[in-house]
């Protein structure tokens, strides 16, 4: 074992690597993530916005962006690991090895007479007659007397000069790095060493798990409460109008917590009185409706209150006790919205399908929050289906000005944008009243606004026509332009206190039956995941349709090119409905801009199933479907067990009697009996029906030959009775001492009076 001075000298570089091997990656990591970032987004630049403060690059909040808790724990490991490198540095400056020339100021291979010498000129200077220094004295005793004693002394020069040591040659060595107060066990710091491998290796990981699952059991990746999806799902009902959708969305638990304090009260009231109007009370019953709105938990009539005052836009006339609050709620509405939209179109209906009205209804909830407008703005004003709401997400705009421009027919945003640069300005300035300044950020807004196209198409891969009960591949192009030019800017929401990214939601659905076929989200951010995410559906689908690899290499880069260009590339399976046709539309809504959303229509053609699997009718007979029946055969007769599986289905066995009333009806009615009755696979009776040929008429020990069409023949030995699916003799009498041969209609009727006269069906 190597000595307690060693490993307690051992033990800063052991911490020195433990620290390093996370540290080290981690920080390159981090460098070469900020080094590779790129600016992802542009923020809107009107006066609103930049009042608003979120997008304000002063000192503070720069410093505050780099001091985070991630950053700020990096530094200081960092500061530990060069304090232990200094550490290190000077501890085995003091740690060298034992070099008796070296000590004594002297070239190897010296004389005695030189190493005497030497030793009386550091006499003088170290020896504690000379200096009362205490170090000198140390130095002089362990370095100075054990050099002289080395070199003078045959034995250890001789050592030393052969093994590099004055003791001779030194054994391989091992030790604890660890500090040498953990090491003198007889002492306290036996206690200190317990606790601290107890402390590291068992309570430390169990502490961090119960933390972890502590965490993981309350919330979702999401970072929204269990409770809260719960309550969610409890509350989603297909017929949930968008007026109702607010009463679902403040009963998250995340809303329940938030402290009601008796200070609130008065300024609750006050802001009751401002919101009333949107509170859809009945007005003929005022004074019941208050009471019972008040009458709810207080939670509840906080957070809805608040949520109001952000749509009506007097969040600014909240009293100081209540901004955290509101900021609080306003913060964690975007992930409690998009898990409530998640859950609207979760498949619930017996078809599999989410629904289409809650869905909208969330939507366009998050539109308003984030914009600051009423709901009651969104009712059909006029020619716009949207009402004014589109109008007031713009700069400067109010009612007033809406009414004006109005007058000239510009009734929703996409007629204002359709104008020409020169009439809307004229418009703007003249008609509406705004000034230059301001009509230019009203144009600057109008350029970041989204214009969304879509193009959809559905198909069975590897197949002409879609039939029902099909897997049906959706394929969706969602292209996103704006005035600017730019694919990628945070929409303007000056009343919004946080930066918000623009999400989208595809939807295809029924609007007539409520039904959501398939629903996907959308970022336009991340243009590197949209490439790698197109570029692996289109080779998966191109590999799967069996195309060449250039063919494959020319669809992937048109499809990289289109995704550089501002498009995404949604594909979604779902499977065919019923034969008939369908009109489906595809809604593409934005959670950021209101007026912003696009509705395609797409017409869905439904075939009729074809029998036995087919596609397109059955095909034609060919010698190679011939030969393929004599292969089965032929397999067929390898095997000396079969089993045949008999359905204990009532309704299955009415179907077969009804079947046996029409022996002489189409070969497909036959062989849909012969599935029910004996369980044979479909593939066997497709072949039978394309060739219309009886089945051959060998004789196998104790095998029952499947039914063909009618007209086929059976043939039984009587010898070792049939077997069911567990290998037990079925109850089948046949008699006579040769093999029988017998249509397959003459068998099953035999069988059928058979098992009704002893019971055994």
């Amino acid at each position: 074992m190597a000595a307690p001075e060693e490993n307690s000298a051992l033990f800063p570089i052991f911490i020195l690597t433990i620290m390093a091997l996370p540290l080290v990656p981690y920080t390159v990591f981090k460098l070469f993530w900020a080094a590779t970032k790129k600016t992802r987004s542009i923020h809107c630049k009107c006066s609103a916005c930049a009042r608003s403060g979120k997008y304000r690059k002063s000192i503070f909040k720069r410093i505050s962006n780099i001091s985070t808790c991630n950053n700020l724990t990096l530094v200081l490991l960092w500061v530990v690991m060069v304090m232990l490198v200094f550490y290190i540095k000077h501890m085995r400056r003091e740690a060298q090895p034992f070099e008796p020339f070296s000590i004594l100021g002297l070239e190897p291979g010296a004389s005695d007479s030189e190493i005497k010498k030497a030793y009386r000129r550091l006499s003088i200077q170290y020896h504690p007659d000379k200096n009362p220094d205490p170090e000198a004295h140390k130095y002089f005793v362990e370095f100075i007397s054990k050099a002289y004693q080395a070199l003078t002394d045959p034995v250890s020069r001789d050592n030393y000069e052969k093994y590099g040591h004055p003791d001779g040659r030194q054994g391989f060595q091992m030790g604890i790095a660890l500090p040498q107060f953990l090491l003198n066990i007889d002492g306290a710091s036996s206690g200190v060493l317990l606790l601290g491998i107890v402390g590291v290796g068992i309570l430390l990981p169990l502490i961090v798990a119960v933390v972890y699952l502590s965490r993981s059991s309350k919330y979702t990746g999401n970072y929204v409460m269990h409770n809260t999806l719960s309550t969610y799902v409890y509350f989603m009902k297909p017929s949930l109008a968008p007026s109702k959708v607010m009463d679902v969305f403040i009963k998250a638990s995340e809303y329940m917590e938030i402290p009601v304090r008796r200070s609130d009260d008065e300024p609750l009231r006050k802001l009751f009185l401002t919101v009333r109007s949107e509170l859809n009370l009945d007005i003929k019953n005022i004074k019941t409706e208050q009471a019972k709105f008040w009458k709810q938990h207080p939670a509840l009539v906080k957070t809805e209150l608040l949520i109001q005052a952000q749509l009506v836009r007097e969040s600014t006339a909240l009293p100081s006790s209540l901004q955290s609050d509101f900021k609080r709620i306003l913060e964690c509405a975007p992930r409690l919205l998009e898990e409530l939209v998640k859950i609207a179109v979760m498949p619930r209906s017996p078809h599999g399908r989410g629904w289409l009205r809650p869905a909208i209804g969330v939507i366009e909830l998050s539109q308003s929050i984030i914009q600051a407008v009423p709901l009651s703005a969104r009712k059909a004003v006029g020619g716009s289906a949207e009402g004014i709401a589109s109008f007031l997400q713009l700069p400067h705009f109010n009612e007033t000005i809406v009414k004006k421009i109005a007058r000239k027919k510009v009734r929703t945003v996409q007629e204002l944008q359709d104008l020409s640069v020169e009439d809307r300005a004229e418009l703007l300035t003249e008609i509406a009243g705004l000034s230059t300044a301001e009509a230019r950020e009203v144009d600057l807004v109008l350029g970041m606004m989204p214009d969304i196209t879509v193009e959809i198409t559905c198909e069975t891969e590897g197949e002409e026509g879609i039939q029902e009960g099909d897997i049906v591949t959706m394929y969706a192009w969602v292209t996103l332009r704006r005035g600017n030019g730019l694919t990628v800017v945070l929409p303007h929401a000056p009343y919004y206190p946080f930066q918000k990214e623009e999400n989208f939601w595809l939807l295809l659905a029924d609007p007539v039956s409520n039904d959501v076929w398939m629903s996907q989200k959308l970022n336009f951010m991340d243009k590197a995941a949209a490439i790698a995410a197109a570029s692996e559906g289109i080779q998966e689908t191109k590999e799967a349709l069996g195309a060449t690899p250039k063919e494959i290499s020319a669809a992937v880069r048109e499809a990289v090119e289109k995704v550089k260009k501002g498009s995404r590339l949604v594909m979604g399976k779902f499977q065919a409905p019923p034969e008939g046709n369908y009109n489906l539309c595809s809604f593409c809504l934005c959670d950021a801009w209101i007026g912003c959303d696009r509705k395609t229509s797409l017409k869905l053609k439904i075939l009729k199933r074809s029998r036995a699997g087919t596609r397109g009718g059955a095909p034609e007979q060919t010698p190679a479907a011939d030969e393929a029946i004599e292969e089965e055969e032929e397999e067929e007769e390898e095997y000396d067990d079969y089993e045949s599986e008999y359905s204990a289905d009532e309704d299955e066995q009415d179907k077969n009697k009804s079947a046996k009333g029409a022996a002489h009806g189409k070969g497909s009615s036959n062989n849909e009996r012969g599935k029910v009755l004996w369980g044979m696979s479909g593939e066997w009776f497709e072949r039978a029906a394309r060739t219309g040929a009886a089945r051959s008429n060998r004789t196998v020990p104790g095998r029952q030959r499947r039914p063909g069409t009618v007209g086929s023949t059976l043939v039984v030995d009587p010898g070792v009775p049939p077997r069911d699916a567990a290998g037990r003799h079925g109850p089948v009498r046949v008699t006579g001492s040769a093999p029988v041969e017998v249509t397959a209609e003459a068998f099953l009727a035999r069988l059928s009076r058979d098992d009704q006269a002893d019971g055994s069906l």
